[in-house]
């Protein structure tokens, strides 16, 4: 009779011991559903309402969508509003792993889904002059300080971000000493962004960001002029002041996009990622004043203390005239009716002024350093 114990494999059911000591069950970890909160949660935390956070949701599902079917996937809403509250908040993507129940890593694809999915609808959503037709963009901007044909305002911006390794590091150091993007932006009179070049190191001037812009092929420039230079009370006056108040929305729009999308004051990501992550948030900047979204306070006043640049042309100081002496230029010409001009394109440069002509549209421009005289704008 043989012995029971020598028909047991000691070494295999030790093995069986040992895993059934350390078998680890699978944990499903239970995510709220982010849309399950009261609306000034929701609009605080992703600057949306819930029924915008839900449109931004089915408008990127099909880009976004995970194909896995496996219960640790995101949901397409999860995705979007961890990548909406990193946009709103610009905070460290720790912090939102934390409140999301989620690590680093989850966090940082999900944004990065979100972002490219929207740069999709670029064309979409940032159109110009704008989604309303020529006609009804320059009578809204000739609302504002009765500036005639104007179709838009530009200006560039610096959004800072981490210093990038590599020999170009020293590419991105602005005037200010600031590792930044520099961004062109385009808008309207509604605040609708309509433009956007995001792609240049903060080192670069403004004016090659616009010569090499598809902008300004758009543009035909002929003419240089200047504001007039110690404006006499009265028509002058008035045309200096309304410059500078209708050249103001791009300020303003620029104060709407950095204060509803907090991310924009300093991104921490490299180069590349911070010009599509600012290219998002254009894009939801926009869809968020098409659907009437809640406005972010900023204050913004425009300068009417203009200081003149000693840089004259006669066709420039013609065209001027033309808009600017005659005492009915208020009432100058409805826009309904036919101009007698070709369009203007207006630059302002720390606080100068400058007037480009070219044929058939107005353009009201910021330009924020003083060199751009010397690199041929």
């Amino acid at each position: 009779m043989s012995c029971p114990f020598l028909r047991r494999q000691p070494v295999a059911e030790g093995a069986r011991i040992i895993r059934r000591a350390f078998q680890i069950n699978r944990v499903l970890r239970d995510r709220p559903d982010p849309l399950a909160q009261r609306e000034s949660v929701i609009v605080e935390r992703y600057r949306f309402s819930r029924e915008g956070v839900i449109y931004i949701i089915n408008l990127l599902e099909p880009h976004i969508k995970c194909s896995t079917r496996r219960s640790q996937a995101l949901t397409t809403a999860q995705t979007v509003c961890i990548a909406l509250r990193f946009f709103a908040s610009g905070t460290f993507l720790y912090t939102i792993g934390d409140a999301e129940n989620l690590v680093k890593s989850a966090v940082c694809r999900a944004i990065r889904k979100v972002y490219l999915a929207l740069k999709q609808f670029l064309g979409v959503f940032v159109v110009f002059p704008s989604h309303l037709r020529p006609q009804v963009v320059k009578q809204n901007f000739f609302a504002i300080a009765g500036f005639p044909n104007v179709i838009g305002a530009i200006d560039c911006t610096h959004i800072p971000i981490k210093a990038p390794p590599g020999p170009n590091e020293g590419d991105f150091v602005n005037r200010k000493g600031v590792h930044s993007v520099n961004v062109q932006m385009v808008c309207d009179s509604m605040f609708h962004i309509t433009n956007v070049e995001a792609k240049w190191p903060g080192s670069v001037h403004d004016s090659r960001i616009f010569r090499e812009s598809h902008l300004c092929t758009l543009f035909e420039l002929k003419y240089f002029m200047t504001p007039f230079p110690d404006p006499n009370p009265g028509p002058q006056t008035r045309y200096n002041a309304a410059l500078a108040r209708t050249r103001a929305r791009i300020e303003m729009t620029f104060g709407q996009l950095k204060e509803r999308f907090q991310c924009l004051k300093s991104l921490r990501v490299a180069p590349d990622r911070a010009c599509d992550i600012i290219v998002a948030c254009a894009i939801l900047h926009n869809i968020a004043t098409i659907r009437k979204e809640r406005i972010p306070v900023v204050g913004v006043q425009p300068d009417d203390d203009l200081q003149p640049v000693h840089l004259d042309q006669p066709s420039g100081r013609a065209a001027r005239d033309r808009i600017g002496c005659p005492p009915q230029w208020f009432g100058f010409h409805s826009i309904q009716g036919p101009a007698p001009l070709l369009g203007y394109i207006v630059v302002v440069q720390d606080h100068h002024l400058f007037l480009f002509f070219f044929s058939a549209f107005f353009l009201v421009a910021v330009i924020n350093r003083q060199t751009s005289l010397n690199r041929g704008f």
